[in-house]
C-alpha cells in the first residue's frame, strides 16, 4: 500500500483523475477494450467531474461499478445515475457503461447474469474505491449477509449483499475481482476515515473487509 497525501479536496480531485486517465492510456495501449470499475457515493464526485474532460480512447472504456444499491436510477440512491451525472460527460460520454439494476429478475438473478456477462472481461483495469468509516469497501460490510460468499476465493464476479440497518439490498464485487484489479486507488477523506485505514491494516479481513483490496492499492487522502 502507497499513501498520497493532499491540502485539500480540489488538489486530490485534479491529482487522481490525471493518475487514472494515464493509467487507461496505459492499459488502452495493450488491450482493444478496457475495464474501469468506478465507486458510488459524494467523494468521487469531484474526480469524476475533472476525468471527464480528459480526451482519451473512451469508446474503449468500459464503465462499471464497484457496488450498486437494488434500486431503479429513478431513485436518488441510485450509484448508476450518479456515473450518468458526473462521469459519463464531456468526452467520458463515449465510454461503454453496463448498469446493474433490471426489473426483470431477482438481485441473485442479476449477480449471475453480470458475473457471465462480465468476468470475460477480467481483469479490471483500473479501479477506484471508495471506504467507510466501518472499513467497507464495494458493499462489502462488515457483518452483512453474503459477505462470507463474496470473500471465498473463486467466487463469481458478483454476489449479492444485505447490510445490517438498511432495507436495500446491493450488488458487489467480489474480493477475487477487486484483488485481481491491475491498478487499485482507494479514495478517502476525514480524519475519521485515516483512522480506519489504520485500524483496517491490523484487522481480519471479515471486520475490515477494505483489507482484500490494499496490499497493492494507492491510498488517496485529505483531511476535508
Amino acid at each position: 500500500m502507497r499513501l498520497e497525501t493532499y491540502a485539500d479536496a480540489d488538489m486530490q480531485a485534479m491529482d487522481v483523475a490525471n493518475v487514472l486517465a494515464s493509467e487507461l492510456r496505459t492499459a488502452l495501449s495493450s488491450r482493444d477494450e478496457v475495464l474501469f470499475a468506478v465507486p458510488g457515493g459524494t467523494t468521487p464526485g469531484p474526480v469524476f467531474d475533472a476525468l471527464c474532460c480528459v480526451p482519451l480512447e473512451w469508446s474503449r472504456v468500459h464503465v462499471i461499478l464497484s457496488d450498486e444499491r437494488w434500486v431503479p436510477e429513478s431513485n436518488a440512491q441510485s450509484n448508476a445515475a450518479l456515473v450518468r451525472k458526473r462521469l459519463l460527460q464531456g468526452h467520458a460520454a463515449e465510454a461503454k457503461f453496463t448498469p446493474f439494476y433490471a426489473d426483470d429478475c431477482t438481485i441473485e438473478e442479476a449477480a449471475a447474469r453480470l458475473s457471465d456477462s462480465l468476468s470475460a472481461h477480467l481483469p479490471i483495469a483500473v479501479l477506484l474505491l471508495g471506504m467507510g468509516a466501518d472499513m467497507h469497501t464495494a458493499s462489502l460490510f462488515p457483518k452483512a449477509d453474503g459477505l462470507a460468499e463474496a470473500m471465498e476465493p473463486g467466487a463469481q464476479m458478483f454476489h449479492a449483499v444485505s447490510v445490517p440497518g438498511h432495507d436495500i439490498r446491493r450488488l458487489s464485487l467480489s474480493a477475487d475481482a477487486l484483488r485481481g484489479a491491475v491498478s487499485t486507488h482507494l479514495l478517502i477523506k476525514g480524519d475519521d476515515k485515516r483512522a480506519a485505514l489504520e485500524t483496517a491494516q491490523t484487522s481480519d479481513d471479515a471486520d475490515a473487509p477494505v483489507r482484500v483490496a490494499l496490499a497493492d492499492a494507492t491510498v488517496h487522502w485529505t483531511a476535508s
